[in-house]
């Protein structure tokens, strides 16, 4: 892992889910399997990731984590309600005892005036309850992408009773 940053989150979040014998599963849209990667970079992450759900079309996210077509209809599968059923279809669809999930339009193109590029929900699911939280990242594709994986961890890591 090249970035001592994003390193020092995953060890601090993995030796957090050693502790309690947890596994975290992360459900990903915009990143593609970025958070997965960053987590599995690390060695023995098998202990504490349990699985990665990479759900980047409309059909994914409902075939593989059960977030119904009306909710995406609805809301679009950049909103609130559509990370936080990610979340939990991740979690139902695994043993995981937390879970992350992330959609957003990391660009150049796909932003609107509502949603413009950079925007990304992000869910997570914890014993402690559900979450959810919108950001706005400036950049070009790649650094959306990194804020967002960096981002993710971090909130996951704060939210962990």
């Amino acid at each position: 892992m090249d970035d001592p940053t994003l390193l020092n989150l995953v060890t601090r979040l993995s030796h957090h889910l050693l502790d309690r014998g947890w596994m975290m599963a992360t459900a990903e849209s915009c990143t593609g399997g970025l958070i997965a990667g960053a987590c599995t970079e690390l060695s023995g992450s098998s202990d504490w990731f349990e699985r990665g759900f990479v759900t980047y079309s409309n059909l994914a996210k409902t075939e593989l984590l059960g977030v119904p077509d009306a909710l995406i209809a609805e809301h679009g599968a950049v909103s609130e309600p559509v990370a936080r059923a990610m979340a939990l279809g991740a979690l139902d669809r695994s043993p995981a005892r937390c879970a992350v999930a992330v959609t957003g339009i990391a660009g150049p193109t796909g932003g609107s005036p509502d949603k413009p590029v950079g925007t990304v929900w992000f869910g997570w699911c914890t014993p402690a309850g559900q979450f959810t939280q919108r950001e706005q990242f400036d950049g070009d594709r790649a650094t959306v992408r990194r804020a967002t994986v960096a981002h993710a961890l971090a909130g996951l890591l704060q939210r962990l009773p």
